[in-house]
């Protein structure tokens, strides 16, 4: 019985403690889904830089309005792959291509912000370092042997990994706090993406607690006219 026990147990504390490993390299991504600005500066950076290769083919461009963007703009800035802002941010490139040229098909990025979480797109987008071993020449401390190369290193600059630890070697063209600002607010539209009715059922959210709030008042001094008579 002990030893079934001893087993149950190790058999929670032993994976806890791996997670917590895991856990332990990730970036807290202090996002802010009401920060409309982030979220514009983070689909720009997303179409720009993530879209050429990523599909996110369960978002629609005209969803892009709810985070205070027209039509108007979203044609303008944004509508490289298709006429119609109602059309879905699909890409034009080949599967079979893709897959010669990385070893495997780049994945859709729609849900990554649920299925990952925010503090590992922000580390993974940040721990990228040269590696002389690997075919294209980039490595990733979160994601080990990534087939994805370093797309934003122009930004961000040159790391290495030394001593265990990744140093800026070579400066990019963003500052080490504009690049961080930069992953932030790409995370941040990657999680509103994922997600884009999160933001209207959070304020519906607030009206329903209100209500039954009000409700509640109402239902206390209903009960008392009801009982005030009896004793």
């Amino acid at each position: 019985m002990k030893k079934i026990i001893l087993s149950i147990i190790l058999g929670i504390i032993i994976p806890s403690m791996t997670l917590a490993s895991e856990d332990a390299r990730l970036m807290k991504a202090n996002i802010n889904l009401d920060d409309q600005e982030s979220l514009q500066r983070g689909a720009r950076n997303f179409i720009n830089y993530c879209l050429n290769c990523h599909s996110a083919s369960y978002m629609r461009y005209n969803r892009l309005n709810d985070i205070g963007l027209s039509n108007e703009e979203i044609k303008k800035n944004l509508l490289f792959t298709t006429d119609k802002v109602g059309e879905l941010m699909n890409i034009s490139m080949d599967p079979v291509e893709a897959k010669k040229w990385f070893g495997a098909n780049p994945p859709n990025l729609t849900v990554t912000a649920r299925s990952r979480g925010k503090d590992w797109i922000y580390s993974y987008l940040r721990t990228f370092y040269t590696d002389e071993s690997r075919s294209l020449g980039w490595n990733n401390l979160v994601y080990p042997n990534a087939a994805m190369p370093h797309v934003l290193w122009e930004l961000q600059g040159t790391q290495e990994l030394i001593d265990g630890k990744l140093e800026l070697v070579k400066p990019g063209l963003l500052s080490k706090q504009e690049y961080d600002q930069f992953v932030l607010d790409t995370t941040n539209y990657m999680v509103f993406m994922s997600e884009p009715v999160k933001l209207i059922r959070q304020k519906i959210g607030y009206f329903v607690i209100g209500f039954l709030l009000v409700l509640l008042v109402l239902v206390i001094n209903l009960k008392r006219e009801f009982w005030k008579d009896i004793k």
